[in-house]
């Protein structure tokens, strides 16, 4: 048996394994647009395929979110680092951060919010459940359209953990 100490839980939590981390977009079609970096990203559900999204009330996409019907999930790969850092620092409300990183908003093909063609994997999801939780706000989505490059590798995919961007087995960048 191990021999354990108690700790704040705050701190514990932080023993989680690496997050996935992805670049969420919402807008409303009509060129209003944010990109944001998420690490609180988790698959609730395979059939039908439901992912979650934890937002901070205190972002500017936060607002969007609100207001937005739907929102797409766009994995990055590790070429896309820096914008993902970028992404997470800057707000929508003082940057236009598709402009800024170069990234394409690619129209959805079933939602009003755009996807990022620098992107591997785009999913568009069709907001479905809003859960109020400390101090983020998850937004539940399903699936509802999903392209992938054809030399997509998830070996490639973002994630993080403790202040760093990893892909499996490396620390590629520290924040």
């Amino acid at each position: 048996m191990l021999e354990k100490n108690e700790v704040n839980p705050i701190w514990a939590c932080r023993a989680f394994p690496a997050f996935p981390v992805v670049l969420a977009a919402v807008g409303d079609g009509n060129g209003n647009n944010n990109v944001l970096t998420i690490a609180l990203v988790h698959m609730f559900s395979f059939n039908p395929p439901v992912l979650g999204i934890g937002v901070s009330p205190a972002r500017h996409s936060f607002e969007l979110m609100e207001s937005s019907d739907d929102f797409s999930i766009n994995i990055p790969g590790k070429e896309l680092v820096e914008e993902v850092l970028y992404c997470g620092q800057r707000s929508g409300r003082e940057v236009d951060k598709f402009e800024d990183c170069g990234f394409v908003a690619s129209p959805g093909k079933k939602i009003k919010a755009p996807t990022i063609a620098e992107c591997m994997v785009n999913l568009e999801c069709i907001k479905r459940q809003r859960i109020d939780a400390g101090d983020h706000v998850w937004y539940l989505g399903e699936v509802v359209h999903a392209e992938m490059a054809k030399d997509a590798d998830r070996e490639k995919s973002l994630m993080y953990w403790s202040g760093e961007f990893r892909v499996l087995g490396d620390v590629i960048r520290r924040r």
